[in-house]
């Protein structure tokens, strides 16, 4: 890298070899994409890039990252706005060409090219977020057995004064070598996505569940924020079996399954701990928060048309740090609180 400087090659290694050892210890993907894209701007100047996902037919937002247009949207806005948007393949585009022929595309104008009918600027996304593309470098990202599994794209190299100019040629074996790193941890965190899901419901299992109950619970006693765990019980499951056959009863698991993630933030952990048992783990709410949860829920399973008649079930709700010190106690107090639902008659919520 010509243009750089002897300690700027050094703190670009560093960082390269920092990222390396996150791919293989970081549990949360889009945090690690996120980092990726902000090194690989920050090494190329860059004022905008993109992280896309290939998925079938399609390049899906995973990261975006824009410094003009932030100082109008928060960047969660930005993203939503990307993500209702996938880019299908079908359409022209620079980021498609890459992911249908895995070259690398590195263009002084965006707007000057498109000699090849698949290389071809799309401003459909200039438009979404009103901002304006000039200089362009996006490479493959490309895992071990050769398959391309997204894209990073980088919008708008600029220069001391601020004016937009090319990427430097220079940059792309750097950003080539943070794109490999993104594959990587992609596979991995597909593969870990394989091995961490139950095959009936598709929720997490106990073994990734035991895992994130214990960072949680990490995460707690470092900086106090609360913790809560909600266990549920399908009531009255074995005669549904019986009644019924085992394949009724998957199906009640999977609608349960379905129903627990449909009504649940995108960051609350839903497990299935075993049998007709779920769980769901709530960062950063209170035992009260995790009781109203419950609430809601009991409510959309009792009231849900099961191809089979009604279905209930019953919640046991405990929290950090009223009800346990340890990830054990905190399962084993809110399943206590689940035996007391149960107890108490069935397709109700009780905490401790």
């Amino acid at each position: 890298m010509s243009s750089h400087t002897a300690a700027d090659r050094e703190q670009v290694l560093d960082e390269l070899l920092d990222i390396g050892l996150a791919v293989a210890s970081e549990r949360d993907l889009y945090a690690l994409l996120d980092r990726i894209l902000e090194a690989a701007r920050r090494f190329t100047r860059a004022e905008a890039g993109t992280l896309f996902l290939r998925d079938g037919d399609r390049l899906r937002f995973a990261v975006v990252q824009n410094d003009l247009v932030e100082r109008k949207l928060a960047r969660p806005e930005l993203q939503q706005r990307f993500e209702a948007e996938p880019l299908r393949l079908s359409e022209p585009s620079l980021a498609g060409h890459v992911a249908q022929t895995g070259e690398v595309v590195n263009v002084a104008d965006a707007h000057a090219i498109g000699v090849h009918q698949t290389r071809a600027f799309n401003a459909r996304f200039d438009a979404t977020s009103d901002y304006a593309t000039r200089s362009v470098l996006a490479v493959p990202l490309q895992d071990l057995t050769g398959s391309i599994v997204g894209v990073l794209e980088l919008l708008n190299a600029v220069d001391d004064s601020g004016a937009t100019v090319a990427f430097h040629r220079d940059h792309e074996k750097l950003i080539r070598a943070l794109a490999a790193h993104a594959a990587v941890a992609i596979r991995n965190a597909r593969l870990e996505n394989i091995s961490f899901k139950d095959s009936l419901t598709e929720l997490y299992n106990r073994r990734y569940f035991g895992l994130r109950i214990d960072e949680e619970v990490k995460r707690h006693t470092r900086f106090g924020h609360p913790l809560s765990l909600v266990v549920v019980n399908v009531d009255r499951f074995k005669p549904i079996n019986a009644e019924h056959g085992q394949p009724a009863g998957d199906e009640v698991l999977r609608e349960v399954a379905r129903l627990l993630v449909r009504h649940s933030r995108s960051f609350t952990i839903i497990a299935r701990l075993d049998g007709d048992e779920f769980a769901a783990l709530l960062a950063n709410t209170p035992k009260a928060g995790a009781v109203t949860y419950a609430q809601r829920i009991r409510s959309v399973i009792e009231g849900h048309p099961f191809a089979h008649g009604t279905v209930t079930a019953s919640f046991g709700v405990a929290g950090l740090p009223a009800d346990a010190v340890a990830a054990d106690d905190l399962l084993a107090a809110a399943q206590r609180a689940l035996r007391q639902a149960k107890g108490l008659g069935r397709n109700r919520v009780t905490a401790l």
